[in-house]
């Protein structure tokens, strides 16, 4: 607890405007790289709507995966493109951090760092979308994923922090949102706020094709889903 609130070391007493100014502090600074990166990825975050948007007109899938916090941002975003509530379309989305079994045999019997590219061998297809989380930029299986989507011929997104580690000294996606900070907490909580922001201007631009068009749009989906079943 000391680390992150170094007020409240053991022995000190710890008043309750310590802790509204220490709470009120990180939510600004969190509110303040929000800001700055949606700024910062405007004309990106478009350009790659146009290209997800594109993919899933032509009855591609979203496969997303990450390690720890990232693998629970993985499923949230799945379940966000594929469950999108009311006044949504409901997209085909796989988060590849669902199956523990697959994982866990695909850890022990192969190695960790496959355990995404074997899926997106397995499951991608050229035109499908490969989401890639990370909060460093190098996870060995991340990348290996992108590298194994990319070789598909899948449209890649990266999501990282600090510098972008070797996910951007690689260039290994086709759009990639790096995070200006290297604290983990506020990596994750702006990267939370640049995939909502995407799957918003996803959601514009295929509502944006007309009629006739979002029909054969589900019409693709439904066969995408039937696909992978």
């Amino acid at each position: 607890m000391s680390a992150g609130y170094p007020f409240a070391a053991p022995g000190r007493d710890t008043t309750r405007e310590e802790l509204v100014r220490s709470t009120a502090a990180k939510a600004a600074e969190s509110l303040d790289l929000r800001l700055q990166v949606l700024e910062r990825f405007g004309p990106s975050l478009v350009a790659c709507a146009g290209a997800m948007a594109a993919a899933f007109r032509a009855g591609g899938t979203l496969l997303a995966f990450g390690n720890g916090g990232s693998s629970t941002d993985a499923q949230s975003v799945a379940q966000l493109f594929l469950t999108p509530g009311r006044g949504g379309r409901q997209l085909p989305a796989i988060s590849l951090t669902g199956d523990s079994a697959l994982l866990t045999a695909l850890a022990n019997d192969v190695h960790f760092d496959v355990v995404f590219a074997r899926q997106l061998a397995a499951l991608g297809r050229r035109g499908d979308i490969a989401v890639a989380l990370s909060t460093s930029g190098g996870s060995a299986n991340v990348l290996q994923g992108l590298q194994a989507a990319r070789r598909a011929g899948m449209v890649t997104v990266g999501f990282a922090g600090s510098g972008g580690g070797r996910m951007a000294g690689e260039a290994l996606a086709d759009h990639l949102f790096v995070v200006p900070s290297s604290s983990v907490h506020r990596i994750q909580e702006a990267q939370t706020t640049l995939r909502h922001v995407l799957w918003e201007l996803v959601q514009h631009e295929l509502a944006g094709t007309g009629s006739d068009r979002a029909g054969s749009d589900r019409a693709g989906s439904d066969r995408a889903g039937s696909d992978r079943a």
